[in-house]
């Protein structure tokens, strides 16, 4: 008891508890709620917002929300460097990191994101779940910023948010391929797992929004065949998107689901 009361005494002076602490001698498992006069104090010492906040949610991870709070108040400038301390020493707070910097409002919603992916790539999908969450106005430039930041996980990210926003299929797919369109043929694998239901709205929108890269068409039409689409249903929905007959056979040919070498006859009775 002596030995807990000593630590009590010393934090006291720079640390404020929180209702609900826990008596427990394992101080990284409480939640701290830091003092701002404190939190300058390390700053002064470290010369540093960003090392000062990697040190103390390396001290208290529990505290991250409250001492990324404090930081950006106090240091509203230095949001990136904190956001990417913040990020990169408690990933798995990423969304409540993220969520924290845009009810601020310190500056674009774009930058926020960016900063808080490019600390943790593995995170992108969870930073851009709770940026759409947090700043749904700004819907469409999280997703572009998540995908152009991270094109390797855009399918990731596209499935991701499609399961949050399952309204917003279309909008999501669409401009997803018209910022990546290189990785259409993922992002429609991605969703027919997820939403095999809405492979009319899944196929016409990746094909019509593949126009400008032709060679993307047949492998989206070849994908969604593979991912269990009849080859009648896959010839509608790329006709809606504007795919021709002759993308159609080559995308059905190339298709190991797909009848051998179908005639336009075949497709298009």
């Amino acid at each position: 008891m002596f030995r807990l009361l000593t630590k009590t005494t010393v934090f006291c002076s720079c640390l404020v508890f929180p209702l609900g602490v826990l008596a427990s001698d394992v101080l990284s498992e409480q939640t701290w709620k830091i003092d701002e006069t404190f939190f300058k104090q390390q700053v002064n010492q470290s010369m540093s917002p960003g090392r000062t906040v990697r040190s103390l949610i390396s001290h208290y991870p529990q505290s991250t929300a409250g001492i990324v709070d404090v930081a950006l108040g106090l240091y509203p400038d230095k949001f990136k460097v904190i956001i990417h301390s913040a990020v990169s020493t408690q990933p798995s707070s990423a969304e409540d990191i993220v969520t924290i910097a845009l009810k601020k409002g310190l500056t674009e919603c774009e930058s926020i994101v960016e900063a808080a992916i490019k600390a943790e790539p593995s995170y992108v999908s969870f930073v851009a779940r709770a940026a759409a969450n947090a700043s749904p106005d700004d819907f469409n430039d999280i997703l572009r910023v998540a995908v152009l930041t991270e094109p390797d996980s855009a399918d990731k990210i596209v499935q991701h948010m499609a399961t949050s926003y399952p309204e917003k299929i279309a909008v999501i797919l669409s401009n997803t391929v018209k910022h990546v369109p290189l990785v259409g043929e993922y992002i429609v694998d991605a969703l027919l797992a997820v939403f095999p239901n809405k492979a009319e709205e899944v196929v016409s929108v990746a094909v019509r929004e593949s126009s400008a890269q032709r060679e993307q068409i047949q492998r989206i039409i070849t994908t969604a065949l593979n991912a269990g689409v009849t080859v009648d249903d896959v010839s509608n929905y790329a006709t809606m998107g504007g795919a021709t007959e002759a993308e159609i056979i080559a995308g059905v040919n190339a298709s190991p689901q797909a009848p051998m070498n179908p005639t336009n006859d075949d497709l298009f009775d």
